[in-house]
């Protein structure tokens, strides 16, 4: 059975290379999310954690109707690290808090901030 590169599926099932592609997919939507908690909180605080719950709450959901288990499997991962980023947005604040991460000066009013008058 010859493979085309318009059949990217096939050519990773026929292979059994779903489990590298979703070990891989995962790694990556984890490094992804990493520098994202940094800037949200930098520009947002933790105001922005809403996003991440429709976020992740849509993944999730969406995974229950991908046919292929590659996708639901990303998808699930995409979910669940979104929810697991609003537990890191909070943590990310207190390390904001003490020091550990730059704090925008821009954004006042934030009472886990040191320097708040």
């Amino acid at each position: 059975m010859a493979v085309y590169p318009d059949q990217p599926m096939e050519f990773i099932a026929t292979y059994h290379l779903e489990g590298i592609v979703i070990g891989l997919g995962t790694f990556l939507i984890i490094g992804v999310f990493h520098p994202i908690v940094i800037k949200a909180e930098y520009w947002f605080g933790t105001r922005c954690w809403w996003v991440f719950l429709l976020l992740g709450l849509g993944c999730i959901v969406a995974s229950l109707f991908c046919r292929e288990v590659m996708w639901a499997a990303l998808t699930g991962v995409l979910g669940f690290t979104s929810l697991w980023t609003i537990k890191e947005l909070f943590e990310q604040s207190g390390r904001v808090a003490r020091g550990w991460f730059p704090a925008n000066p821009k954004r006042t009013g934030d009472p886990r901030r040191k320097d708040r008058r």
